[in-house]
């Protein structure tokens, strides 16, 4: 039987999560227990990569991450965010959440529709002239980097946050009957929380290649993926699961 999900991302915040629907159909408990958190790194760690700030113009966010870390390193560095400085964000959502930090009406700022950077990057070919800078986790690949130097943009990157383990306290019950993860991050979280986790009954759910990889490179089995041609969603692939096991 399935009856408590610890599912490793915060806890939705709207009452519509199709989490909450299926808690309540199935007479399940859902824990949000996010396993990584982002921290961002010190004005000392970022001058140690000895990338300038002082002559940009515009500035590349795929992230809200990207977008907190970088105002707040340029505080601390005592950088001068200038009035003209332009913003091109992965989604318009993302471009939204310029607004926390500076008047997002008196800014130039541009997005993309799909989310995914190719999307974006004919708006900075038709601002060839300026000098890109792409705030980075310390996980990243060379994508934007190398789409960059296929149009001849002048741009740099600087790591400015990472990805750190969320540790559990040692009195925290971990009491689950289902894991469900989003990351290969949050594998290598659980690891190295329970050093000697043992999986036995405990089912295993996850989102995405990369993080079904990390599980079974860990020697965990791995009982439910998503998305699939049946189950596009974690939500779902979860209802399904559930309600499979439960009858059994």
């Amino acid at each position: 039987m399935i009856k408590k999900i610890l599912v490793s991302q915060p806890k939705p915040s709207s009452d519509k999560s199709p989490y909450f629907e299926i808690a309540e159909r199935l007479g399940v408990e859902f824990v949000f227990r996010p396993f990584i958190k982002v921290e961002g790194l010190t004005a000392k760690e970022f001058r140690a990569q000895k990338v300038s700030l002082s002559d940009i113009t515009a500035v590349v966010f795929t992230s809200r991450h990207a977008i907190d870390h970088f105002f707040i390193l340029a505080k601390e560095l005592r950088y001068n965010i200038r009035e003209d400085l332009k913003y091109f964000c992965i989604t318009e959502q993302v471009a939204l959440y310029i607004q926390k930090y500076v008047q997002y009406r008196k800014r130039k700022v541009f997005f993309g529709s799909t989310g995914k950077f190719a999307d974006l990057l004919p708006m900075m070919v038709k601002h060839k002239n300026e000098r890109y800078f792409v705030p980075q986790s310390d996980v990243h690949n060379d994508e934007i980097q190398t789409q960059l130097d296929s149009k001849k943009l002048r741009h740099s990157e600087g790591v400015m946050y990472r990805t750190v383990p969320n540790d559990f306290a040692g009195n925290e019950p971990f009491d689950y009957d289902m894991l469900v993860f989003f990351s290969p991050s949050g594998v290598q979280s659980l690891l190295k929380n329970f050093p000697n986790f043992k999986q036995d009954k405990m089912a295993i759910a996850c989102f995405g290649p990369t993080t079904a990889k990390a599980i079974k490179d860990a020697g965990l089995r791995l009982d439910l993926e998503a998305p699939t041609a049946q189950y596009p969603s974690i939500t779902a692939a979860l209802s399904a699961y559930i309600e499979e096991q439960n009858k059994k």
